[in-house]
């Protein structure tokens, strides 16, 4: 694990608003290199913007009810989304249109990501199933369904051979897709968002007792816990930062923390937003963050 960075390195000057979203914005996320990002909402809309310069590029209309969650290819060629309208959208970035509508969830879909080649597309559903779409392939029909789950499956993370899931049932499952394996770590709480380190070799898990809990990706050891925020009933994102020296994550009464990973102190908490934090993505180089909200506003943030 890296040694802990000082506060000093943290984002916590708001450098940018962007605003156009109307009503709650669900997620937002940078692209591959950080130039850009995403973001999604109960308007039923994505945005593509260039958050440093606080220019909105494009916005992408086709859902017919609000849209979760929404991931870019490596080459920010096309895009994957989901949300309420239980299908997840394949688009192509440079057109703003709809190539296929992956059909197979019974209920609404809360989380979707791209493989790293950009070729198959992995969702989580309240239907309690994680299922693989083949984007090569003109089918509908989902290659994969992955339906071990006992509630619905809120977050997802892919490495280059497993899916690893957070679900309501209080687990975080991995699936080694080359040899049909599953682990499960049974965290007895909600898992309403997971991420991984930046070196892949633990796992973030975000439940709703408000603690954060840090786990070994190969023993699924508990190795630390974070507390301090509230996350009590919405779905709300956690990561690490670039470094992989410090954990963040929104709370619910708009606060932003910083814990440090080793010795899970507060490093660093502020007032983000006037509602619900509901997503916290770092940029992949920069001491640079951004933040959205229930408030309809995505902040960016500097060191």
């Amino acid at each position: 694990m890296a040694s802990a960075g000082s506060s000093a390195d943290l984002p916590r000057k708001e450098a940018g608003v962007l605003r156009g979203h109307e009503g709650a914005v669900l997620a937002a996320r940078f692209n591959a290199d950080g130039n850009y990002c995403l973001s999604c909402g109960k308007d039923r809309t994505l945005r593509l913007w260039n958050p440093h310069r606080g220019i909105h590029i494009k916005t992408f209309k086709s859902h017919g009810r609000e849209v979760r969650d929404v991931h870019a290819t490596s080459d920010n060629a096309k895009l994957c989304s989901c949300g309420g309208d239980r299908q997840v959208f394949y688009w192509d970035v440079a057109t703003g249109r709809v190539i296929r509508k992956f059909r197979g969830h019974d209920s609404e879909v809360n989380a979707v990501k791209f493989n790293e080649y950009g070729s198959v597309v992995v969702s989580a559903g309240y239907d309690r199933s994680v299922r693989a779409w083949d984007c090569r392939s003109h089918s509908t029909e989902p290659i994969q369904i992955i339906d071990t789950f006992i509630d619905s499956v809120m977050s997802i993370c892919l490495t280059k051979t497993e899916i690893i899931a957070g679900s309501v049932d209080g687990t975080v499952r991995t699936f080694d897709i080359r040899i049909g394996r599953e682990l499960v770590d049974d965290l007895k709480h909600p898992v309403n968002c997971i991420s991984l380190s930046n070196d892949a070799n633990c796992i973030l898990a975000n439940c709703l007792d408000s603690t954060l809990r840090l786990l070994d990706r190969t023993t699924g050891e508990l190795l630390q816990q974070y507390k301090g925020h509230i996350c009590k009933s919405y779905k709300m994102d956690c990561c690490l930062t670039n470094t992989d020296a410090h954990v963040t994550c929104g709370s619910e009464d708009g606060f932003i923390y910083f814990w440090d990973l080793v010795d899970a102190s507060v490093i660093s908490r502020f007032r983000a937003h006037a509602s619900v934090v509901t997503s916290v993505n770092y940029h992949p180089k920069d001491c640079c963050m951004l933040t959205s909200s229930v408030d309809g506003t995505i902040r960016i943030w500097t060191a």
